[in-house]
């Protein structure tokens, strides 16, 4: 039985391979990930945040939740790569270990690779993978970098936000534009100092936030993920929007703006490999020759000529 055949049958080894080949960006991986799109829809949360905020224990807490509902789940865990070697630190896996012999939970960590938005092209074709092999629940957590971590809105169905009381979260949050992102706010080790009065001014400020699709007021939870406390709410409240969101039809458009990302991300590799490897092109925009646009419109082409 080939890896196809097995993956239709459910074997997660040959799950495991198909993530991997789509990973790589080989052929055998594009060719599997034509059958499986529109294959199913699972419930896609992320969780994004700050290092620290506990987002990989609250993905454990989750975990269980999902499970004692006799539901499946699937985790991708997006760790920082490196931009020069490509390595990933890949520890968050580490902290959900536990669940390593259940059949019914599929863990996986991935490389960021750089990308700007701290979500790879390849995170996408994952998750259509992991749609089409029938899990219920898919959890994206992300690096969580700051500014730049808003990918996950046009990837995940419902974006959790985890903050803690301490190091500014709340601040820094505001500053960012994350808040602007998160359908949920989650207040993650409440039992630290500062915990009420971060909660009464994320709420003051959601006061002001512009309107969210279809009228849904984003909450403000708290946990404490490290003893268990407050995940039964979190998952009602990621269970309540994605009802809104089917009650309002806007889980198509969420495909949609999935697909849109996924093509985004593999054009923006392109011109990151053609730039590493088009050292003429580089030396004729240096030159002033050519202007970065033609430049990088040159290296698309080629980049595309042996697919079509």
């Amino acid at each position: 039985m080939d890896v196809n055949e097995s993956f239709a049958a459910g074997d997660r080894r040959a799950l495991a391979r198909a993530l991997t080949w789509v990973e790589s960006g080989l052929a055998s991986g594009e060719e599997l990930l034509k059958k499986a799109r529109g294959a199913a829809r699972a419930r896609i949360v992320g969780l994004t945040g700050s290092p620290g905020s506990g987002k990989s224990t609250l993905a454990d807490r989750l975990i269980t939740a999902v499970r004692q509902r006799g539901e499946t789940v699937a985790v991708l865990a997006v760790d920082p790569s490196s931009p020069f070697s490509g390595g990933a630190i890949l520890g968050d896996r580490i902290r959900m270990m536990r669940h390593h012999k259940d059949e019914g939970v599929f863990i996986r960590s991935m490389a960021s690779r750089g990308s700007l938005g701290g979500l790879a092209g390849a995170t996408v074709a994952a998750l259509t993978l992991l749609e089409a092999f029938g899990f219920d629940w898919i959890l994206v957590e992300t690096v969580g970098v700051g500014q730049s971590e808003v990918d996950i809105a046009r990837v995940a169905d419902t974006t959790v936000l985890v903050l803690t009381p301490a190091a500014g979260d709340a601040v820094q949050a505001f500053k960012a534009g994350v808040m602007e992102i998160a359908d949920l706010i989650v207040v993650n080790k409440f039992d630290l100092p500062g915990g009420e009065r971060v909660v009464q001014e994320l709420r003051a400020t959601l006061e002001f936030a512009p309107p969210r699709p279809a009228g849904w007021k984003v909450p403000v939870l708290t946990t404490i993920a490290a003893d268990g406390e407050g995940t039964a709410k979190l998952l009602a409240a990621i269970e309540k929007h994605h009802q809104h969101l089917q009650e309002h039809g806007l889980l198509e458009s969420h495909r949609l703006e999935r697909a849109r990302f996924e093509i985004a991300s593999v054009i923006q590799q392109l011109g990151q490999e053609g730039a590493r490897k088009g050292e003429d092109l580089v030396q004729a925009v240096a030159s002033g020759k050519l202007t970065p646009r033609q430049a990088a419109a040159r290296l698309v082409r080629s980049a595309l000529e042996p697919g079509d």
